[in-house]
């Protein structure tokens, strides 16, 4: 078969699943950075390139492997990358099931894995998913490129060595996990990537569903309206700090941290607001308010160009915000600012690598807030450490930070993080699926803190949900800071409690 088009990535989605009934209306719908940056290298290599962003389109797995039969491409990548580095575990029952449509309808075409939970796990997936014929242990756009010019080579797919025991061309595709007479290969991962603006632009917003992308609802609570059209941006890779909970770096080999220049950063952002009329945007940045310099010369381009109504969010940390700079932030744009402040109690804080003192905490949270930027606190119930009250003080905390918005997570070993590695060790019990490490679904399943079960850690999380935005004290600053229409939506999302199994059926899940 002909094949005119060379790559197609795919973002497999599965939102209904992970987020259940919160994922119709709630939850954002992002563009896939990752999509965006390996279809942007593999472009300006020669190469011919489409997307299918299946979440956006809400297609299932059948849908989109009719349409991958349609396309007819050289190379298939479902990138499993998600929009949070938690969130490319629970996407890969979408993923498999993705690549067991494919082969279904066509079994000739070849498939690769690409994402964070791959690179953290690459064998054990080329072994589980069995309908890829490939998993990259890296970032991506090397590997691609240079499995792209091996298939282009090729006759025919046939024609390549992938079972025989003689010399592959395979070999020499850096960041390549294969198979080979039933055993699985695993190939040295590139260099890391350093010339972002050059190489990782991602600059292929021409095929991507862009009137189908929409923000989280609290971004939008002075005008719930507002939440499309939307975007979401990075202006750096990586992470330099090493919380136990965190498995962003699972591509990337190391804690590499490499930044994108405030130039291109603001272009991007101009050409979003001017081409697609967004203003509506996310700093997909594991910490964007790090290195000062980088993020006032992205503030003082912006404030420059003068564009109105901007609506941006991004991560900080209590330790890396200064006073200073958030006056800058407000100006050019930004309303919202995600502080991971995970728990009251300084032991278990310490023993998640997160170091910090509860007063610096306290004025952190009044400083933004005094600047006119909202806070979004996240807060993590079950890490190693926590007890019982350890997790009451926690969740009184928030009570008392009183953040124009909260998120509540139990304590996750996702693949490619410390817990995991230590929960492997230890044996302590994972969830039974992929799905299971999603804070939503219905088979959530987070790690047992040593001192509480899991079915405890679980139920604790959902009360405090619901104990946080059905506060009275939380719904009367609400009302001031964002108006009554944002105080009845905010009444309706509490009413939505999640089903789980494991509070359902709690037999044998201590």
């Amino acid at each position: 078969m002909r094949r005119d088009l060379d790559l197609l990535l795919i973002n497999p989605g599965g939102r209904d699943r992970v987020y259940q009934e919160l994922g119709s209306g709630l939850t954002a719908v992002e563009p896939p950075l990752w999509c965006r940056l390996i279809g942007g290298y593999a472009r300006d290599r020669g190469f011919s390139i489409a997307i299918i962003d299946s979440e956006a389109e809400q297609w299932g797995p059948r849908q989109v492997a009719e349409r991958v039969r349609d396309l007819a491409p050289r190379l298939v990548a479902v990138v499993v990358f998600g929009h949070q580095p938690s969130a490319s575990t629970q996407q890969m029952v979408a993923a498999g099931e993705t690549c067991r449509s494919i082969k279904a309808l066509e079994p000739g075409l070849k498939i690769i894995l690409i994402g964070g939970h791959v690179s953290a796990l690459p064998e054990r997936t080329l072994r589980e998913e069995v309908a890829a014929d490939f998993v990259c242990k890296g970032e991506g756009p090397v590997t691609v490129v240079q499995l792209l010019d091996v298939l282009r080579r090729a006759p025919a797919p046939a024609d390549l060595p992938c079972e025989t025991g003689g010399p592959s061309p395979f070999e020499a595709v850096e960041g390549l996990v294969w198979r080979q007479q039933g055993a699985v290969r695993v190939n040295p991962p590139p260099a890391l990537i350093q010339d972002l603006d050059r190489n990782l632009h991602g600059n292929v917003w021409d095929l991507l569903p862009m009137d189908r992308y929409r923000a989280h609802n609290w971004q939008c609570f002075h005008d719930l309206n507002t939440r499309q059209p939307y975007a979401s941006i990075y202006t750096s890779l990586g992470c330099p700090f090493h919380c136990s909970f965190c498995c962003i770096n699972a591509p990337f080999e190391s804690n590499r941290y490499r930044l994108r220049s405030p130039e291109a950063t603001v272009a991007e952002i101009e050409h979003l607001y001017r081409v697609y009329g967004v203003r509506t945007f996310k700093i997909i940045d594991e910490m964007f308010v790090l290195k000062e310099r980088h993020v006032e010369s992205i503030c003082d381009r912006l404030i420059a160009l003068d564009l109105n109504d901007l609506n941006i969010w991004a991560y900080a940390r209590v330790d890396t915000v200064r006073p200073a700079m958030l006056g800058k932030l407000r100006a050019a744009g930004f309303r919202w600012l995600a502080l991971g402040i995970e728990s009251a109690s300084d032991q278990v804080r310490e023993g998640a690598r997160k170091s910090m003192r509860q007063a610096d905490i306290v004025s952190t949270v009044r400083a933004i807030q005094g600047a006119g930027i909202a806070v979004i606190g996240n807060y993590i119930f079950g890490l190693p450490d926590d007890d019982l009250n350890s997790m009451q003080e926690t969740l009184a905390l928030a009570k008392a930070l009183n953040c124009e918005f909260a998120n509540f997570y139990a304590a996750m070993a996702y693949p490619g993080s410390v817990l995991y590695d230590t929960a492997v060790a230890k044996g302590w019990p994972l969830p039974e699926s992929w799905s299971g490490f999603s804070q939503h679904s219905y088979d959530c399943r987070p790690l047992p803190s040593g001192k509480v079960d899991s079915a405890t850690v679980l139920k604790f999380r959902d009360d405090a949900f619901h104990e946080y935005f059905q506060n009275p004290h939380y719904l009367e600053m609400v009302t001031r800071r964002f108006g009554r229409d944002t105080r009845v939506h905010i009444a309706e999302m509490s009413e939505t409690r999640l089903r789980r199994r494991l509070l359902e059926d709690p037999r044998g899940q201590k």
